[in-house]
């Protein structure tokens, strides 16, 4: 049996204690506060959204290397005789081809992974990459357990505004004009295609909470082979909201409650809210 390296970037929002759990290798994004550089995870949460809150510049965020991804893959191909990779949604991010700039200078069997998904949904998908690598699954059938775990995946969030996605150049599918009327809510669906679009949009927080658990029930039917994960921006009170409606609709716990990295905060900002649920 072929031994298999399991990697993933810092946007999949994976607490340490999980990533470790799941053995996988994290390379991290930068965040970008004027002349400040942090990478991804160096900087807190909490850090992170204290500093959005006293910088007047919006921070901006950068990609690994080429380097970066050939350091790590050369690094692990010594231990390991494969590598699965799994990252952000090629259409919002460029990591995975700086990751395909970094293969095509290495000999080795490296496996990309396009998640087509973001912070809650890549971490499903690296936790589904890691239970069938432990179970001993050859690359090819890890490959189709992914391919599987992406196709049903669902993820959905909502936010205080649109600014931090329209500034970042992240707005996708999304309608500007939603954040500018008073009190409306946003909820956002990563598509189909790996970029966002509107779902829904209502006149409260709670509204917009509660709309995320009707659709994931709608989207369940009647399976309860379900995972379900939760997150939160600088919004404490209101993921735990979210997380008990979710656990009760489902009458099961969270596979994961996790803050908001700073790299996917940047361009969602303080108060987002989301959850993504993975059909099994």
């Amino acid at each position: 049996m072929k031994k298999i390296a399991l990697v993933t970037d810092s946007t999949a929002d994976l607490p340490d204690e999980l990533s470790k759990k799941c053995l996988a290798h994290v390379i991290p994004l930068k965040i970008l506060f004027g002349e400040k550089s942090f990478v991804d995870g160096e900087i807190s949460p909490k850090e992170f959204y204290r500093c959005l809150e006293q910088e007047e510049e919006l921070p901006k965020t950068s990609q690994p290397s080429p380097e970066q991804f050939v350091s790590l893959y050369s690094m692990l191909l010594e231990e390991y005789q494969e590598v699965i990779s799994i990252h952000i949604s090629s259409g919002l991010s460029g990591t995975l081809n700086a990751a395909h700039l970094a293969k095509e200078k290495i000999k080795g069997a490296i496996h990309l992974v396009d998640s087509k998904t973001i912070s809650l949904g890549l971490g499903l998908m690296v936790m589904e990459a890691s239970k069938a690598i432990k179970e001993g699954l050859e690359s090819v059938q890890v490959l189709d357990k992914l391919q599987q775990a992406r196709n049903s995946i669902e993820t959905l969030f909502t936010l205080n505004t649109l600014e931090y996605l329209q500034k970042g150049g992240r707005i996708g599918r999304v309608s500007g004009f939603m954040g500018t009327l008073l009190n409306i809510k946003p909820v956002i669906r990563v598509g189909d295609d790996g970029v966002y679009q509107n779902f829904g949009k209502v006149r409260s927080q709670e509204k917009a909470l509660k709309s995320i658990v009707k659709a994931f029930q709608d989207f369940a039917g009647k399976r309860t082979n379900i995972k379900f994960a939760v997150a939160h921006g600088a919004a404490p009170q209101a993921g735990l909201y979210l997380k008990e409606e979710l656990e009760n609709a489902f009458q099961k716990p969270a596979e994961m409650f996790a803050q908001v990295g700073a790299v996917i905060g940047a361009h969602t900002g303080p108060g987002t809210v989301g959850a993504a649920i993975q059909l099994e």
